[in-house]
């Protein structure tokens, strides 16, 4: 379980996030929603410590991440997996390479352990016979999968997304959702997703927060979501929804 309670940032005076308590649940895939400059990409990144909050309290289960010095921090930081928009993978490094990479970083196993814990995360996302290739030399979709046995090398308790299905075509986007849905299930990871993209919010949504100008505006379940009355929500579900069908002329 993550918790955050009245975390406010600015960048040079002006107000980014707002006094915004939420709490994200463990073995759930918590979903933060919100059009472009809405400052849900600030959130998710000091919520995991890329920028330091002005005010308020971030814990991590019973943890105050806040208050603790750079070695706790970086403790906390070891039981963290990141999926980055776009993969962000390595591309001088192969796939078995950049799965490898967190555990080279942060493990004391040997190389044979190294390499037979990367092979159970490549399977475990349907990768397999890919360990020599680079990233050029596959697909979209494979990048990103790659990218979540990479994320996932470390055993995390908790797993930040940030826009996962940017990019991907429908079906390649449902594949992806339904990974981070599965392993944040089987792992009983605490999973946090920054996405505008409303099939996600439906298909994998457990618990939804949308932020409006800083300020949480609306939380919820995607049963709770097309009943709201919510004017800025409504809007911004509509504005989504008819992105993705003129995108994708359906």
């Amino acid at each position: 379980m993550i918790k955050v309670e009245n975390i406010s940032k600015a960048f040079v005076g002006r107000p980014v996030l707002k006094n915004i308590t939420a709490e994200f649940e463990q073995g759930k895939t918590n979903l933060i929603i919100g059009q472009s400059g809405s400052g849900k990409t600030v959130l998710l990144k000091s919520i995991v410590g890329l920028h330091d909050i002005d005010e308020g309290n971030i814990y991590y289960d019973d943890t105050h991440f806040n208050e603790i010095g750079f070695d706790e921090k970086k403790k906390i930081r070891q039981k963290i997996g990141m999926l980055f928009q776009g993969g962000a993978l390595f591309d001088s490094a192969t796939v078995e390479e950049n799965v490898m990479f967190p555990l080279n970083m942060f493990s004391d196993l040997s190389v044979e352990e190294k390499i037979e814990r990367a092979n159970f995360c490549l399977a475990r996302v349907n990768i397999v016979n890919a360990n020599k290739l680079f990233p050029s030399e596959i697909s979209g979709g494979m990048k990103k999968r790659v990218a979540i046995a990479r994320a996932i090398a470390l055993n995390p308790t908790y797993l930040f997304c940030d826009e996962p299905n940017s990019g991907l075509d429908p079906k390649t986007s449902i594949v992806i959702d339904n990974l981070i849905k599965e392993i944040t299930e089987e792992y009983n990871i605490t999973t946090l997703v920054n996405t505008h993209d409303m099939n996600s919010v439906m298909g994998i949504g457990d618990k939804i927060i949308f932020i409006y100008e800083g300020e949480k505006w609306w939380e919820g379940t995607k049963e709770e979501i097309l009943q709201s009355d919510n004017n800025e929500l409504n809007e911004f579900v509509f504005a989504s929804k008819l992105a993705q069908k003129i995108r994708y002329g359906k």
